[in-house]
Protein backbone atom coordinates (compact mmCIF):
# COMPACT_ATOMS: atom_id res chain seq x y z
CA UNK A 1 0.00 0.00 0.00
CA UNK A 2 1.62 3.44 -0.76
CA UNK A 3 0.93 5.96 1.64
CA UNK A 4 0.97 9.71 0.99
CA UNK A 5 2.30 11.72 3.84
CA UNK A 6 0.85 15.08 4.18
CA UNK A 7 -1.68 14.77 1.43
CA UNK A 8 -4.76 17.02 1.38
CA UNK A 9 -7.77 15.31 1.83
CA UNK A 10 -10.68 16.80 -0.33
CA UNK A 11 -14.47 16.16 1.42
CA UNK A 12 -16.68 14.25 -0.68
CA UNK A 13 -19.08 16.90 -0.91
CA UNK A 14 -16.81 19.39 -2.29
CA UNK A 15 -16.29 17.29 -4.70
CA UNK A 16 -19.62 16.29 -5.35
CA UNK A 17 -20.23 20.37 -5.29
CA UNK A 18 -17.57 20.27 -7.92
CA UNK A 19 -19.10 17.55 -10.38
CA UNK A 20 -22.63 19.18 -10.64
CA UNK A 21 -21.43 22.63 -11.39
CA UNK A 22 -22.25 22.64 -15.26
CA UNK A 23 -20.12 23.91 -18.26
CA UNK A 24 -21.83 26.23 -20.79
CA UNK A 25 -18.52 26.79 -22.77
CA UNK A 26 -20.59 25.57 -26.31
CA UNK A 27 -23.18 28.15 -25.24
CA UNK A 28 -22.99 31.64 -27.11
CA UNK A 29 -25.05 34.68 -25.55
CA UNK A 30 -25.22 37.54 -28.07
CA UNK A 31 -26.23 40.90 -27.63
CA UNK A 32 -27.75 43.28 -30.24
CA UNK A 33 -27.48 46.68 -28.77
CA UNK A 34 -27.45 50.45 -29.08
CA UNK A 35 -26.42 52.94 -26.77
CA UNK A 36 -27.04 50.88 -23.91
CA UNK A 37 -23.78 52.09 -21.53
CA UNK A 38 -25.59 52.10 -18.62
CA UNK A 39 -26.76 48.49 -18.56
CA UNK A 40 -24.71 46.38 -20.75
CA UNK A 41 -22.18 45.87 -17.98
CA UNK A 42 -24.59 44.39 -15.54
CA UNK A 43 -25.94 42.23 -18.78
CA UNK A 44 -22.76 40.81 -19.81
CA UNK A 45 -22.21 40.06 -15.88
CA UNK A 46 -24.86 38.50 -15.28
CA UNK A 47 -25.35 35.96 -17.68
CA UNK A 48 -21.22 34.96 -17.79
CA UNK A 49 -22.34 33.71 -14.06
CA UNK A 50 -25.90 32.74 -15.20
CA UNK A 51 -23.57 30.28 -17.70
CA UNK A 52 -19.68 29.58 -16.13
CA UNK A 53 -17.65 29.23 -19.64
CA UNK A 54 -20.49 30.78 -22.00
CA UNK A 55 -18.85 33.32 -24.59
CA UNK A 56 -20.34 36.47 -24.42
CA UNK A 57 -20.95 38.60 -27.99
CA UNK A 58 -22.10 42.46 -27.75
CA UNK A 59 -22.78 43.70 -31.00
CA UNK A 60 -22.88 47.28 -31.45
CA UNK A 61 -25.39 49.07 -33.31
CA UNK A 62 -23.98 52.54 -34.51
CA UNK A 63 -24.00 53.53 -30.45
CA UNK A 64 -22.87 57.31 -29.70
CA UNK A 65 -22.30 56.46 -26.39
CA UNK A 66 -19.42 54.06 -25.32
CA UNK A 67 -21.19 50.69 -25.43
CA UNK A 68 -18.76 48.75 -26.79
CA UNK A 69 -15.73 50.10 -24.60
CA UNK A 70 -17.58 48.85 -21.37
CA UNK A 71 -19.23 45.86 -22.80
CA UNK A 72 -15.27 44.67 -23.80
CA UNK A 73 -14.41 45.64 -20.06
CA UNK A 74 -17.21 43.29 -18.67
CA UNK A 75 -15.85 40.66 -20.62
CA UNK A 76 -17.73 40.52 -23.66
CA UNK A 77 -16.08 39.95 -27.54
CA UNK A 78 -17.35 42.99 -29.54
CA UNK A 79 -18.84 42.98 -33.33
CA UNK A 80 -20.19 45.75 -35.18
CA UNK A 81 -22.86 46.17 -37.47
CA UNK A 82 -23.13 49.69 -39.21
CA UNK A 83 -26.90 49.46 -40.91
CA UNK A 84 -29.44 50.18 -38.34
CA UNK A 85 -31.93 48.17 -36.57
CA UNK A 86 -31.75 44.89 -34.86
CA UNK A 87 -32.83 42.70 -37.99
CA UNK A 88 -29.66 43.64 -39.65
CA UNK A 89 -27.45 42.96 -35.90
CA UNK A 90 -29.13 39.55 -35.78
CA UNK A 91 -28.24 38.24 -39.38
CA UNK A 92 -24.74 39.17 -38.39
CA UNK A 93 -24.64 37.76 -35.76
CA UNK A 94 -26.10 34.74 -36.92
CA UNK A 95 -23.88 34.70 -39.81
CA UNK A 96 -20.67 35.58 -38.01
CA UNK A 97 -20.45 33.25 -34.86
CA UNK A 98 -20.06 29.79 -34.32
CA UNK A 99 -21.74 27.92 -31.52
CA UNK A 100 -23.45 24.85 -30.47
CA UNK A 101 -26.58 27.06 -28.53
CA UNK A 102 -27.28 30.25 -29.02
CA UNK A 103 -28.75 32.70 -26.44
CA UNK A 104 -30.05 36.10 -27.22
CA UNK A 105 -30.65 38.82 -25.30
CA UNK A 106 -31.53 42.84 -25.02
CA UNK A 107 -28.99 44.52 -23.38
CA UNK A 108 -31.32 46.66 -21.58
CA UNK A 109 -31.15 44.58 -18.55
CA UNK A 110 -35.02 43.62 -18.59
CA UNK A 111 -34.26 39.49 -18.63
CA UNK A 112 -34.01 37.64 -15.93
CA UNK A 113 -30.15 35.61 -16.34
CA UNK A 114 -31.36 33.34 -13.76
CA UNK A 115 -33.35 31.77 -16.43
CA UNK A 116 -30.74 31.54 -18.87
CA UNK A 117 -29.97 27.59 -17.96
CA UNK A 118 -33.46 26.43 -17.94
CA UNK A 119 -33.04 28.02 -21.30
CA UNK A 120 -29.55 26.26 -22.50
CA UNK A 121 -31.25 22.98 -21.48
CA UNK A 122 -34.18 23.05 -23.10
CA UNK A 123 -32.22 23.61 -26.21
CA UNK A 124 -29.99 20.58 -25.27
CA UNK A 125 -32.86 18.54 -24.95
CA UNK A 126 -33.62 18.89 -28.71
CA UNK A 127 -35.66 22.32 -28.80
CA UNK A 128 -35.03 24.48 -31.59
CA UNK A 129 -36.29 27.07 -30.17
CA UNK A 130 -36.92 28.07 -27.05
CA UNK A 131 -38.72 31.11 -25.93
CA UNK A 132 -38.82 33.48 -22.53
CA UNK A 133 -42.23 34.74 -22.57
CA UNK A 134 -42.12 37.75 -20.40
CA UNK A 135 -44.05 37.39 -17.04
CA UNK A 136 -45.80 40.46 -16.16
CA UNK A 137 -44.39 42.92 -19.07
CA UNK A 138 -47.77 43.88 -20.57
CA UNK A 139 -49.25 44.99 -17.18
CA UNK A 140 -46.07 46.43 -15.20
CA UNK A 141 -43.26 47.52 -17.38
CA UNK A 142 -44.65 48.43 -20.81
CA UNK A 143 -46.35 51.92 -22.26
CA UNK A 144 -49.65 51.60 -22.59
CA UNK A 145 -49.40 51.74 -26.49
CA UNK A 146 -47.02 48.49 -26.28
CA UNK A 147 -48.77 46.52 -24.35
CA UNK A 148 -52.07 47.36 -26.51
CA UNK A 149 -50.02 46.94 -29.96
CA UNK A 150 -48.22 43.53 -28.50
CA UNK A 151 -51.75 41.52 -27.36
CA UNK A 152 -53.05 42.64 -31.06
CA UNK A 153 -50.26 41.14 -32.88
CA UNK A 154 -50.26 38.25 -30.99
CA UNK A 155 -53.82 37.03 -31.56
CA UNK A 156 -52.97 38.45 -35.42
CA UNK A 157 -50.36 36.21 -35.58
CA UNK A 158 -51.90 32.87 -34.04
CA UNK A 159 -54.71 33.40 -36.44
CA UNK A 160 -53.01 33.85 -39.89
CA UNK A 161 -49.39 31.69 -39.12
CA UNK A 162 -50.05 29.41 -36.13
CA UNK A 163 -50.60 28.89 -32.18
CA UNK A 164 -47.02 28.33 -31.09
CA UNK A 165 -46.31 30.94 -29.39
CA UNK A 166 -47.97 33.94 -26.74
CA UNK A 167 -44.86 36.66 -27.02
CA UNK A 168 -43.82 36.81 -30.36
CA UNK A 169 -42.03 40.02 -29.36
CA UNK A 170 -39.84 38.83 -26.71
CA UNK A 171 -36.36 39.21 -27.30
CA UNK A 172 -35.30 36.57 -24.69
CA UNK A 173 -34.52 33.34 -27.43
CA UNK A 174 -32.65 30.34 -27.20
CA UNK A 175 -31.43 28.60 -30.34
CA UNK A 176 -29.81 25.40 -31.97
CA UNK A 177 -27.36 25.96 -34.36
CA UNK A 178 -29.31 24.46 -37.16
CA UNK A 179 -32.05 26.97 -35.93
CA UNK A 180 -29.44 29.68 -36.93
CA UNK A 181 -27.71 28.25 -40.00
CA UNK A 182 -31.06 27.96 -41.65
CA UNK A 183 -32.47 31.42 -41.01
CA UNK A 184 -33.11 33.16 -44.07
CA UNK A 185 -32.65 36.71 -41.62
CA UNK A 186 -34.59 39.48 -43.97
CA UNK A 187 -35.59 41.66 -41.52
CA UNK A 188 -34.33 45.27 -40.39
CA UNK A 189 -35.73 45.88 -37.34
CA UNK A 190 -37.74 45.24 -34.30
CA UNK A 191 -39.75 42.57 -36.70
CA UNK A 192 -37.03 40.16 -36.64
CA UNK A 193 -39.20 38.45 -33.53
CA UNK A 194 -41.79 37.83 -35.62
CA UNK A 195 -40.03 36.52 -38.68
CA UNK A 196 -38.24 34.17 -36.32
CA UNK A 197 -41.56 32.82 -34.97
CA UNK A 198 -42.90 32.80 -38.89
CA UNK A 199 -40.01 30.80 -39.29
CA UNK A 200 -40.40 28.02 -36.91
CA UNK A 201 -44.01 27.74 -37.33
CA UNK A 202 -43.49 26.99 -41.30
CA UNK A 203 -41.46 24.20 -40.63
CA UNK A 204 -43.07 22.64 -37.91
CA UNK A 205 -39.98 23.28 -35.69
CA UNK A 206 -39.75 21.81 -31.76
CA UNK A 207 -40.06 25.04 -29.34
CA UNK A 208 -40.80 25.36 -26.22
CA UNK A 209 -42.04 28.71 -24.08
CA UNK A 210 -40.45 29.02 -20.37
CA UNK A 211 -41.80 31.77 -18.08
CA UNK A 212 -39.79 34.24 -17.46
CA UNK A 213 -39.21 37.43 -15.11
CA UNK A 214 -39.59 40.97 -16.89
CA UNK A 215 -37.99 43.79 -15.12
CA UNK A 216 -37.88 47.32 -15.85
CA UNK A 217 -35.45 49.01 -18.02
CA UNK A 218 -32.18 50.51 -16.24
CA UNK A 219 -32.52 54.20 -15.10
CA UNK A 220 -31.25 56.69 -17.41
CA UNK A 221 -31.75 53.99 -20.60
CA UNK A 222 -34.18 54.64 -23.21
CA UNK A 223 -36.29 52.29 -25.10
CA UNK A 224 -35.65 52.57 -28.71
CA UNK A 225 -38.81 51.05 -29.92
CA UNK A 226 -41.38 53.53 -31.86
CA UNK A 227 -45.21 52.63 -30.70
CA UNK A 228 -46.15 53.73 -34.05
CA UNK A 229 -43.28 53.53 -36.34
CA UNK A 230 -42.18 49.72 -35.56
CA UNK A 231 -45.84 48.95 -35.03
CA UNK A 232 -46.59 49.92 -38.39
CA UNK A 233 -43.57 47.79 -39.74
CA UNK A 234 -44.10 44.85 -37.89
CA UNK A 235 -48.02 44.80 -39.07
CA UNK A 236 -46.62 45.23 -42.32
CA UNK A 237 -44.20 42.41 -41.97
CA UNK A 238 -46.97 39.82 -40.54
CA UNK A 239 -49.05 40.99 -44.03
CA UNK A 240 -45.81 39.83 -46.26
CA UNK A 241 -45.20 36.64 -43.72
CA UNK A 242 -48.84 35.64 -44.38
CA UNK A 243 -48.72 36.26 -47.97
CA UNK A 244 -45.00 34.36 -48.12
CA UNK A 245 -46.31 31.13 -45.69
CA UNK A 246 -49.99 31.04 -46.95
CA UNK A 247 -50.42 32.76 -49.97
CA UNK A 248 -53.60 30.39 -50.90
CA UNK A 249 -55.42 31.66 -48.01
CA UNK A 250 -53.90 35.00 -48.68
CA UNK A 251 -55.26 35.15 -51.97
CA UNK A 252 -58.62 33.42 -51.71
CA UNK A 253 -59.30 35.70 -48.94
CA UNK A 254 -58.55 38.97 -51.80
CA UNK A 255 -60.64 36.79 -54.53
CA UNK A 256 -63.77 36.37 -51.89
CA UNK A 257 -63.96 39.79 -51.09
CA UNK A 258 -63.57 40.77 -54.66
CA UNK A 259 -66.72 38.24 -55.66
CA UNK A 260 -69.08 39.41 -52.86
CA UNK A 261 -67.91 43.58 -54.02
CA UNK A 262 -68.71 42.15 -57.55
CA UNK A 263 -72.08 40.65 -56.57
CA UNK A 264 -72.98 44.20 -54.86
CA UNK A 265 -71.93 45.96 -57.89
CA UNK A 266 -73.90 43.46 -60.18
CA UNK A 267 -77.20 43.71 -57.86
CA UNK A 268 -79.04 47.17 -59.73
CA UNK A 269 -77.82 45.42 -62.88
CA UNK A 270 -80.04 42.28 -62.22
CA UNK A 271 -82.70 44.51 -60.33
CA UNK A 272 -82.96 46.51 -63.26
CA UNK A 273 -83.20 43.53 -65.86
CA UNK A 274 -86.04 42.23 -64.11
CA UNK A 275 -88.46 45.44 -64.55
CA UNK A 276 -86.71 45.81 -68.00
CA UNK A 277 -85.88 42.54 -70.54
CA UNK A 278 -82.14 44.59 -71.46
CA UNK A 279 -79.04 45.94 -70.32
CA UNK A 280 -79.58 49.42 -69.27
CA UNK A 281 -76.58 49.91 -67.36
CA UNK A 282 -73.74 48.96 -69.18
CA UNK A 283 -70.86 50.44 -67.06
CA UNK A 284 -71.68 48.82 -63.81
CA UNK A 285 -72.42 45.47 -65.74
CA UNK A 286 -68.95 46.09 -67.17
CA UNK A 287 -67.12 46.65 -64.00
CA UNK A 288 -68.85 43.71 -62.25
CA UNK A 289 -67.69 41.44 -64.57
CA UNK A 290 -64.31 42.86 -64.06
CA UNK A 291 -64.16 42.99 -60.33
CA UNK A 292 -64.62 38.62 -60.73
CA UNK A 293 -62.17 38.40 -63.29
CA UNK A 294 -59.59 40.19 -60.75
CA UNK A 295 -60.89 37.56 -58.32
CA UNK A 296 -60.49 34.76 -60.03
CA UNK A 297 -57.21 36.02 -60.90
CA UNK A 298 -56.11 36.34 -57.34
CA UNK A 299 -57.98 32.66 -56.89
CA UNK A 300 -55.42 31.35 -59.58
CA UNK A 301 -52.48 33.17 -58.36
CA UNK A 302 -52.94 31.97 -54.67
CA UNK A 303 -52.97 28.18 -55.92
CA UNK A 304 -49.74 28.78 -57.79
CA UNK A 305 -48.29 30.46 -55.38
CA UNK A 306 -48.82 27.85 -52.89
CA UNK A 307 -47.66 25.13 -55.13
CA UNK A 308 -44.41 27.45 -54.91
CA UNK A 309 -44.32 27.83 -51.51
CA UNK A 310 -44.45 24.13 -50.97
CA UNK A 311 -41.28 23.48 -53.01
CA UNK A 312 -39.40 26.69 -50.80
CA UNK A 313 -40.67 25.40 -47.64
CA UNK A 314 -39.44 21.57 -48.40
CA UNK A 315 -36.01 23.20 -49.98
CA UNK A 316 -35.63 24.80 -46.00
CA UNK A 317 -36.58 21.50 -44.45
CA UNK A 318 -33.39 19.97 -46.77
CA UNK A 319 -30.98 22.49 -45.62
CA UNK A 320 -31.94 22.53 -41.93
CA UNK A 321 -31.90 19.03 -41.62
CA UNK A 322 -28.32 18.63 -43.13
CA UNK A 323 -27.22 21.68 -40.87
Amino acid sequence: MLFLPHANIVSPNIFIGYLSVTNYSDVAVIIPCMNEEIAIAKVVKDFKAALPGCVVHVYDNNSTDKTAEVAEKAGAIIGFEPRPGKGNVVRRMFSEIDSEIYLMIDGDDTYDPEAAPEIVEAVRNRMDMVVGVRSGALEKHQRSGHAFGNSMFNVLYNASLGQDFSDIFSGYRGFSKRFVKSFPALSQGFEIETELSAHASQLRLPVKEIPTRYSTRAEGSESKLSTFKDGARILKTIIVLMKEYKPLYFFSFIGLIGILIAVMVFIPVFLDYLENPEVSLIPTAVLSTGIVLIAMLSFTAGVILDSIRRFRAEVKRMFYNIT
